[in-house]
């Protein structure tokens, strides 16, 4: 067996061969050059990138969430589709779009590890650090719905499960990725019958729970003892919170990610006041505010907001001017164009912020796929959590904690998948070669600590009688902080050989 055809998991015709030796070839390269050179960039230049990476964010945030969560919205319903199926298709792919052109980035231009990282590392995430701040942020006891967190949790699992299976051999074939898409339309399938599955489970649960309770009753009878009407209350009957039984599908669908996203951008860009009293404000109160925002100074708001509008002031000015809001009367079939507007501004920008992330781990000789397991997964996902913090202070925890963990399968089925099964089966990197290869062996370990962090996850939820406070919030963050050490310890190659050095720069700059 050749020595150079294996060598720490990587595949030679995805590599190049320079004394004998196998290496990974600089992602920097597939960019263009950058305005400073390698030595300022180390003597602090890189700030600049890690600000304009940050501000990116932000941007991204904002054209998510304001202009094509709508737009996507109105797509659906001139399509006439139900609400559990938009939400798992249009809806998704409006809050999952960042990951999914990331991806797309690094299948097709760096033929790297950067979208994988970031799609395995957002997705720890939102499991993990979105609960933590829901729990750590909310400030009280948030009650949680068993049905939607366990259907998302199982559905979610079983992904992972697949997606280690086809990574085990550092390798994706054309027809594993074709088995990921068609997988996602069985998973649009199953949540269109949902209320089917969730009535049967709630009825299932319901018998089980009343023979529990005969017995417990029985046995009390016997013994003598009283007091079983609390113990059966908190058992039988789950917290009592707006949306339950039937109606918790549409919370998964596409109003729980409208909401979500409108309610983040109000909190992150500060376009809009904060929602009061769980009462969404009229169209019309949120067009003028929002005009107000943009045209006026807060002279009587605090000195973090007055930075904030600042900051986000060029943001939502080049964005008014560049993209048509359908959300105003006069827009409001525009929606195609606005559709069209931001997936050009959606591509254009994750482009420059995985170029920005690139420049930021070549200064810090640092993997892409560390890069994108860290800054680049949380970067894309801490709107996820912000909003998750506002709805669950609202008392609807299964809603971010579901929108949380649902979109995580969307972002591995189709995210991954897609690009995938265009790359190898349209445009192969050689003649012949319809597979992509994956350059770091350590992500398999990464999404095998994912699938045990969402067992954790589940356990502390099933044992905490599904209520998400202070506790598991906190049980969450250090688990977080204990996968994203263990994560960038393998990939930095400390406990055994996972990555490739990197090859010699090409070209400077």
């Amino acid at each position: 067996m050749d020595s150079t055809s294996n060598l720490g998991g990587g595949y030679i015709d995805q590599h190049r061969t320079i004394n004998g030796t196998n290496c990974t070839p600089p992602a920097i390269e597939d960019f263009p050059h950058d305005l400073f050179d390698e030595q300022q960039r180390q003597a602090g230049a890189v700030v600049v990138h890690v600000l304009v990476s940050l501000y990116l964010f932000v941007a991204l945030a904002v054209v998510c969430d304001k202009f094509f969560v709508p737009a996507v919205e109105k797509i659906c319903h001139a399509l006439s589709m139900s609400k559990d199926v938009a939400g798992a298709t249009f809806m998704a792919a409006a809050t999952s779009a960042p990951e999914l052109f990331v991806n797309a980035i690094g299948t097709f231009i760096t033929e790297g590890d950067i979208g994988v990282g970031t799609i395995v590392g957002s997705a720890v995430f939102n499991i993990l650090a979105v609960p933590a701040c829901c729990g750590i942020g909310a400030g009280m006891v948030v009650p949680l719905d068993w049905w939607p967190v366990s259907r998302d949790c199982l559905a979610y699992g079983v992904t992972v499960a697949i997606l280690i299976c086809i990574i085990h051999d550092e390798r994706v074939e054309w027809y594993e990725a074709l088995c990921l898409v068609l997988l996602y339309i069985v998973y649009i399938a199953i949540m269109y019958y949902d209320k089917s599955f969730q009535r049967c489970a709630r009825f299932r649960r319901k018998n089980s729970v009343a023979a529990t309770t005969a017995v417990q009753q029985q046995q009390q009878s016997v013994g003598g003892g009283g007091g079983s009407s609390g113990a059966e209350n908190e058992t039988s009957n789950p917290p009592a919170r707006p949306g339950d039984a039937a109606g918790e599908i549409h919370l998964s669908g596409s109003d729980k990610l409208q909401s979500s996203a409108v309610e983040r951008v109000e909190q992150i860009a500060t376009i809009d006041v904060p929602l009061q009293n769980g009462v969404t404000k009229t169209q019309e109160d949120k067009e003028s505010e929002y005009e107000y925002q943009l045209t006026v100074w807060p002279s009587k708001a605090g000195w973090i907001r007055k930075t904030t509008w600042i900051i986000t002031w060029p943001i939502h000015l080049i964005f008014m001017c560049t993209i048509p809001d359908c959300d105003k009367p006069k827009f409001k079939k525009w929606f195609p164009v606005t559709f069209l507007m931001c997936i050009i501004w959606i591509g254009s920008l994750s482009y420059i912020v995985a170029w920005m992330i690139t420049i930021i781990g070549d200064t810090l000789k640092i993997p892409d796929s560390v890069m994108g397991i860290t800054f680049l997964a949380a970067g894309t996902s801490v709107p996820e959590a912000v909003s998750s913090v506002i709805v669950a202070k609202q008392g609807h925890g299964s809603m971010g904690i579901s929108n949380s963990i649902g979109s995580n399968t969307f972002d591995i089925l189709l995210c991954l998948g897609l690009p995938w099964l265009i790359k190898s089966s349209f445009a192969p990197t050689l003649k012949g070669q319809h597979y992509i290869s994956i350059n770091s062996g350590g992500l398999e370990y990464s999404a095998i600590s994912l699938l045990s962090t969402l067992l954790l996850l589940y356990v502390a939820f099933a044992t905490n009688r599904f209520q998400l406070d202070r506790k598991v919030g906190r049980a969450c963050l250090c688990m977080y902080a204990v996968f994203l050490i263990l994560a960038t310890l393998i990939e930095l190659n400390v406990f055994f050989r996972v990555n490739l050095p990197t090859c010699p720069r090409s070209r400077a700059g």
